[in-house]
């Protein structure tokens, strides 16, 4: 039974997420494609601090609401009768509440759910024995493969497009994800 770190935001919800949000907010009429910086400040011509008041207003409404990304529900569906499901976000503590009903109201099964309140994800992935990591963060998944030396399937979005080293398993779709996963299980098995 493999221990698998899954983020949240990008990954296990619709990486299109925010795009209705800024929209409306902002006034655009931007699409996905269009978001190619992790960094929104950027597209939104707006200071970081601007970026995290709107957030700090918006983001309960936005993760209360998130679609679940496509093949997820079911890849996890599988995947939870084999292995340990970790869910580790980079979502603030004050969002707790919020996360654990988006779970239960989707039906999407978790081991445990942390929220890290950062990206810095290394002392959890480290405390919960991560075997392999699935997450749409190009920084989060180059840190994740390099210090904890593992694995890490990321999925594919016009924000995360810098090369990767090949501990990293670019992927465009929970399918190919738990594809991987099942070629990949007897090599864990051997260590």
């Amino acid at each position: 039974m493999l221990h698998l770190g899954i983020d949240i935001d990008g990954t296990i919800t619709a990486q299109d997420t925010l795009v209705p949000y800024l929209n409306e907010a902002f006034n655009l009429s931007i699409t996905f494609e269009d978001i190619t910086d992790y960094d929104l400040t950027k597209l939104l011509n707006i200071s970081e601090q601007a970026f995290w008041k709107w957030m700090d207003e918006n983001e309960p409404r936005i993760y209360k609401e998130a679609m679940v990304a496509q093949y997820a529900k079911q890849t996890i569906d599988k995947l939870k009768n084999h292995h340990k499901l970790f869910y580790i976000t980079a979502r603030r503590h004050h969002l707790k509440d919020t996360t654990h009903a988006w779970f239960h109201k989707n039906k999407i099964h978790y081991d445990h759910i942390e929220l890290v309140g950062g990206h810095d994800k290394l002392e959890a992935v480290s405390k919960h024995k991560v075997d392999v990591f699935f997450e749409d963060h190009h920084g989060n998944a180059t840190m994740i493969a390099k210090e904890a030396n593992i694995p890490v399937i990321l999925f594919n979005t016009p924000y995360n497009q810098l090369p990767t080293d090949s501990n990293i398993i670019r992927v465009n779709s929970w399918l190919e994800a738990a594809e991987w996963l099942r070629k990949h299980e007897k090599d864990f098995k051997a260590m």
